[in-house]
């Protein structure tokens, strides 16, 4: 069912309080009533001043909401780099806005706890080797009918053993971010530096944060490097939660700021959020940006804007109906042939020459 709403339209100006122009007493008069403001057009006042009543209802809104948006890393491409052993830092190789590659080592280490991991890996190794060699020895003697075989199973027993124990070590060394080749690749002369410990950037990227100096003191709270990749970007824009309908998920959306006023950034809306903000009334919006150059830069402001299906009905007017006074929007509704009665409302979305009315 269709709602209808008499809003006067003027197409060559209108005689109101406060907006300018003539005003003929004997042809219109302003009087305000309980509180309401209303204005009285003579039917020859009209005539003159070329007045039009449009007949508002619900139709079809094709358009598109305008957020104000904001650049965000995509969390996805962002990286906390840090020791997950305590100690001292020994060098410090990067800086900030440096680019780095995932594995690159960003700073070394230094404690007895790195000495104490990767010496423990060697010895595992080695027990390891000297087991699978006597497995192997036992065997080829047993084969050859030489050997017993209540030997191959005890030497084999200490080769299970042995391996479970290197395979221990292995997981151990690895979770602090050190690689087999980092332990056994040591060369005799960097004995001496044998407990240092590489810390490895863990993507592509572009580090953003550096908190740490050389001889300072880190454990595994302690957040070193921040590495960001923005080959894409979140965009997060802020709607009204009365909009929320109008938004289909997986929509595309287009960003504009003013950074860059003659370049429009296309990407996808991911993620529609689901609190609403208790102070500004707005729900979280997230779209996902291809960044080509890194142009978008984090905490860049802008615009998103998100198309509106045509499935969505509201009250529609002409952009000319709606009168802007001192801050606020208003338009004005007949109540009889000759008076109309001034009432505020909220304007939305403006499709061509037509604007939806949210409220009011």
């Amino acid at each position: 069912m269709h709602k209808h709403i008499a809003v006067l339209f003027l197409l060559a100006g209108l005689l109101v309080p406060g907006c300018g122009g003539e005003s003929k007493h004997d042809e219109h008069t302003d009087a305000h009533t309980d509180g309401v403001e209303t204005v009285t057009v003579t039917k020859k006042s009209a005539a003159e001043i070329g007045l039009t009543v449009y007949t508002a209802s619900m139709q079809p809104v094709a358009g598109g909401l305008t957020a104000p948006a904001t650049v965000v890393p995509n969390q996805d491409l962002e990286a906390h780099v840090g020791s997950l052993v305590q100690g001292r830092v020994y060098r410090v190789f990067v800086n900030v806005g440096d680019a780095v590659t995932a594995g690159q080592v960003l700073m070394t280490v230094e404690g007895l706890d790195i000495g104490t991991i990767k010496a423990g890996f060697l010895k595992a190794k080695a027990s390891r080797d000297y087991a699978r060699t006597a497995l192997e020895r036992q065997k080829k003697l047993f084969d050859e009918k030489i050997g017993s075989y209540k030997a191959v199973l005890e030497s084999q027993a200490e080769y299970d053993k042995a391996l479970a124990e290197y395979k221990a070590e292995d997981r151990r060394i690895h979770s602090v971010g050190l690689t087999d080749e980092d332990v056994t690749n040591e060369k005799e002369g960097e004995a001496h530096t044998a407990g240092t410990l590489p810390i490895k950037s863990h993507i592509d990227g572009i580090v953003v944060e550096r908190n740490v100096v050389v001889g300072q003191y880190v454990d595994a709270t302690t957040n070193a490097f921040r590495v960001i990749n923005t080959r894409t970007v979140w965009i997060d824009g802020q709607i009204y939660e009365k909009d929320l309908p109008r938004i289909g998920a997986k929509t595309t959306a287009v960003f504009t700021t003013a950074t860059y006023p003659n370049r429009v950034f296309t990407g996808r809306i991911i993620n529609i959020g689901q609190t609403v903000d208790e102070r500004s009334r707005t729900i979280t919006i997230r779209g996902e940006f291809a960044n080509p150059g890194a142009m978008l830069k984090p905490q860049m402001f802008g615009e998103l804007k998100i198309p509106v299906g045509a499935n969505v009905d509201a009250v529609m007017i002409p952009v000319e109906a709606v009168v802007s006074e001192t801050g606020r929007q208003y338009v004005f509704v007949r109540t009889t042939d000759t008076t109309f009665e001034k009432r505020a409302v909220v304007a939305g979305t403006s499709v061509g020459t037509m604007i939806e009315i949210r409220d009011g």
